[in-house]
């Protein structure tokens, strides 16, 4: 984490793994804010221009929720940022057309006026629910959310499956939530790579259930888990950290995502009970 880590994840190691206090996350985290309520600066590392783009609200979510700061005024700032760029129809778009007057990986793409997405509305929603928020954003962004469930692709992409698992695990309807999944479940699980050593970019039973609750872990049985948690611990380099397996448009980012996903693979390892005191 010294060599490859952002600051703001080597606090969130020191939070997770040394005992640290939360208060240098939320510092660090408060850098990456506009005035707008959204995110940029490079928090999400494949987008590094300063303007808010939704994706990185996913990642400022996250990690105060990791810090306990669920009820951080920046929560409400956050929905207030996704209102002031939602789509007709309640969804927020995958990225904004203004991520094209500044650096940023290739795949990130998008048209003049982009529709709302699956990915990243539900994750959104779904955070936002996990925060205890009523923001009035949530509501027009769960009927969007419903309404896609309802047409939902045979096979999604991965990205999509993961916003819909994380809207599926914390919105408030969970007798609904179940029946979807159940109706869903096939499809969700079929972007998913069940080798332990695929190689190359591919989307791994941890990516989609990192810790043993929620809907994600309820795609793959025990043996499944277990063989990927035995690879996780192979995959660890001998610097401590772990690598990407996606692709790298600049220097900077492969060390950037090595200090976040490597936090990330230690919380899996935590969560299923394979990391030594």
């Amino acid at each position: 984490m010294r060599v490859n880590g952002r600051l703001i994840d080597r606090h969130r190691f020191a939070l997770h793994f040394r005992g640290g206090p939360a208060g240098p996350v939320l510092a660090a985290l408060r850098a990456y804010e506009n005035p707008d309520g959204g995110y940029g600066h490079a928090l999400e590392p494949d987008l590094r221009g300063e303007g808010s783009q939704p994706i990185p609200a996913q990642h400022a979510l996250d990690f105060l929720h990791e810090a306990g700061a669920d009820d951080d005024p920046a929560v409400t700032r956050v929905g207030d940022y996704l209102t002031s760029i939602t789509a007709p129809g309640g969804g927020v778009p995958f990225v904004l057309p203004s991520v094209r007057d500044t650096p940023h990986a290739p795949w990130w793409q998008t048209p003049d006026d982009p529709p709302g997405n699956v990915n990243p509305t539900g994750t959104l929603a779904g955070m936002l629910y996990r925060a205890g928020s009523d923001h009035p954003w949530l509501g027009p962004a769960t009927d969007f959310c419903w309404r896609h469930l309802e047409h939902a692709d045979a096979e999604p992409g991965p990205y999509d499956a993961l916003s819909i698992l994380t809207f599926l695990d914390h919105v408030p309807d969970q007798e609904r939530a179940d029946a979807a999944f159940t109706r869903l479940r096939d499809a969700l699980a079929a972007p998913v790579a069940l080798d332990p050593h695929a190689a190359g970019a591919q989307h791994l039973p941890l990516d989609f259930a990192p810790h043993p609750d929620g809907h994600g872990r309820r795609l793959f049985t025990a043996d499944v888990i277990d063989a990927h948690l035995d690879a996780l611990i192979d995959a660890q380099d001998g610097d401590g950290g772990w690598d990407v397996a996606f692709p790298s448009w600049t220097p900077i980012t492969r060390p950037e995502w090595r200090g976040f996903i490597t936090v990330e693979r230690l919380r899996t390892l935590r969560a299923y009970g394979r990391l030594k005191p």
